[in-house]
């Protein structure tokens, strides 16, 4: 004869047996009534979203232009001032046009980029949207328009 302990862990052994079954039958009878995969929705303009991302690139370009500007001119002569100002003016519109004629592209442009090997293309995209390439007035990246986003990330660059 065998020790109870024997039968109570059959017993439990039966017990889950039973149950995965059970579960098994309820789990395709819930895939059955799950709704066929759909593509996903074209994106829709936000201007909630896009107010924030115009004000968020007013406020880090003020913080950059006459913020650093201010900063710098404090660490100068007074005679320096107008020539440190116009440096940071300066700097800024170089780097905005550079943005524009290649920088964007550099950042966004995944076309060289191969998964699962890493290389220089991991890092830096291509010329392929070079002089904002492909941008319409009604592109969107997620829920804005492309323009304030390359506004926006100009504003760190």
């Amino acid at each position: 004869m065998l020790p109870d302990t024997f039968h109570s862990f059959a017993g439990a052994l039966n017990m889950v047996n039973r149950l995965h079954g059970k579960s098994l039958t309820a789990l395709l009878a819930l895939g059955a009534l799950a709704p066929l995969a759909q593509a996903a929705d074209a994106p829709v303009l936000n201007t909630g979203s896009t107010a924030w991302m115009i004000t968020a690139a007013v406020l880090v370009l003020f913080m950059c232009l006459p913020g650093l500007a201010l900063f710098y001119g404090g660490l100068v002569r007074a005679k320096n001032m107008l020539s440190l100002f116009t440096q940071c003016f300066g700097i800024a519109g170089v780097v905005g046009v550079l943005w524009v004629i290649y920088g964007y592209s550099m950042v966004v442009d995944t076309s060289n980029m191969v998964e699962g090997q890493v290389s220089f293309n991991s890092f830096v995209g291509g010329l392929s949207r070079a002089f904002l390439a492909g941008m319409t007035p009604d592109s969107l990246v997620g829920d804005i328009p492309e323009g304030v986003f390359v506004t926006f990330q100009m504003t760190f660059a």
